[in-house]
């Protein structure tokens, strides 16, 4: 680890506006703390900045120091890629500013800015762009993995509505990426990870939604969850209009005001329903959902968008211990589904619980190499949960991820969505990058020759 003295914290402290943090001072464990709780590291300084030449002088400070860095918006990663061990953190959390231009249907995002704050202020006008289903996701560490979520079938992916970012490379240069200045950084921004630089600055591209929108959940009984599964494939690939979106959650029944005190705790399939067309529709869209078996109870109808799209956040608070493993799927196969609904009968943790998150619609009609997100293949994103509370119950839970990770491998694509890696799955890096790795290895090597932005999915600069 490089020597950091008093003289050089000083020119530190001289050369940005924000907080510089080190162990000993208040707030430094604060700040190094993130969403996983597994996650327990100990940078050598922490930069708050105020701004983007904060974190241009963070940048130079970092590299000519030959320091590691880490990049922090919003903390929420799972393999808590924002924080690192002895080196430098760029901390981007108090940049939480979003601009809306109504007119244009853009909007300007900090790289700090999660998704409530997004929502907050889209909404206000109507609009929205396609991001994930927890509200306190970062919205730079979602958009630079790819981004997902509710609007996805009918709007692509984030990416795929992003027009343009501000980013500081490893040169301590600030640059604006888009599709006609700088493309190549431009593509590779776009499904890349945090391999290009630190993104201050995002422009998306908006859309009518909501305010109101229908949604809610059907729960059936585990009893009906492979009927439920097979049911729910056949739906999904034959008659799901792109303005309805269907997942489903293996899990214990939360304590849910709309299901009966005996189903609290109980083992559930849950079918979590998101319709954005005509309401007039609605019912129409989603009558064939309830003929899939009896259901232990339902709550769908009119809400928010802003209020469903935090209708998550209590499955996914901070402060637990948290493993996650993951596929894709172009299609689920009767052998995946046994395992999938076997599996969910032996969760290890009542937190714990199986996401299947239906993607397909014009994400998939996009080509795989127009943007670094190269899995328009994946019609099913499946995400294992594994999420518990106490140190001695980690060697269980982790090991039931594997295993289920294992018993699924046979009947999954061979790509994973790499917001979705653990710190420890170094050797799934290709697989996440699929096809576009080679060419982003060749951007890696132009604007990041030395490799100073590597603690994520990292991308070796090409020889």
């Amino acid at each position: 680890m490089p020597t950091l003295t008093p003289a050089h914290l000083d020119m530190l402290r001289q050369a940005v506006r924000g907080k510089v943090l080190l162990p000993a001072d208040p707030g430094y464990d604060t700040a190094r703390t993130v969403w996983n709780a597994t996650v327990d590291k100990r940078p050598a300084v922490i930069v708050q900045c105020t701004g983007t030449a904060d974190v241009i002088q963070a940048v130079n400070f970092a590299r000519d120091r030959g320091l590691v860095l880490a990049v922090r918006g919003g903390g929420h990663n799972i393999a808590g890629s924002a924080i690192c061990a002895d080196g430098l953190v760029i901390d981007l959390s108090a940049h939480r500013s979003v601009q809306i231009d109504p007119k244009e249907k853009v909007a300007w995002v900090s790289g700090g800015a999660l998704l409530a704050d997004f929502d907050h202020e889209a909404q206000a006008l109507g609009l929205a762009t396609p991001l994930g289903i927890n509200s306190t996701t970062g919205v730079a560490g979602l958009t630079l993995g790819g981004g997902f979520g509710w609007l996805t079938r009918q709007y692509g992916m984030t990416v795929d509505n992003l027009l343009g970012c501000e980013v500081v490379t490893a040169d301590g240069q600030r640059r604006w990426a888009s599709a006609t200045e700088e493309p190549d950084l431009f593509w590779a921004l776009r499904g890349g990870g945090g391999n290009f630089g630190v993104v201050t600055l995002f422009q998306f591209k908006l859309h009518d939604v909501g305010p109101m929108v229908t949604t809610g959940l059907l729960v059936f009984p585990a009893a009906e969850g492979k009927s439920v599964l097979r049911q729910y494939r056949t739906f999904a690939e034959n008659a799901m209009p792109e303005d309805l979106n269907v997942w489903v959650v293996l899990r214990k029944a939360p304590p849910l005001p709309f299901l009966p005190a005996s189903a609290h705790g109980s083992d559930v399939v849950i079918l979590a329903v998101f319709y954005n067309g005509d309401p007039d529709k609605a019912d129409a869209a989603i009558a064939p959902l309830r003929q899939f078996g009896q259901t232990v109870g339902e709550h769908v109808g009119p809400a928010p968008y802003a209020a469903w799209q935090q209708a998550f956040d209590p499955l996914l608070g901070p402060g637990a211990r948290n493993y996650w493993k993951s596929h894709n799927f172009s299609g689920l196969d009767d052998a995946a589904i046994d395992a999938m609904t076997d599996f969910a009968l032996r969760l290890p943790s009542p937190l714990a619980d199986i996401f299947i998150g239906h993607v397909g619609g014009v994400a998939n009609r996009v080509p795989p190499d127009a943007t670094a997100y190269a899995h328009r293949n994946a019609r099913y994103v499946m995400n294992v949960h594994a999420r518990w509370e106490r140190n001695d119950e980690d060697a269980a839970c982790i090991a039931w991820a594997r295993d289920f990770f294992r018993a699924t491998e046979p009947y999954a694509t061979g790509g994973v969505y790499v917001n979705f890696l653990t710190e420890e799955e170094t050797a799934r890096v290709g697989a996440a990058y699929g096809p576009n790795y080679d060419r982003l290895a060749r951007i890696k090597r132009q604007y990041d020759p030395q490799n100073l932005f590597c603690t994520n999915q990292n991308i070796a600069p090409a020889p």
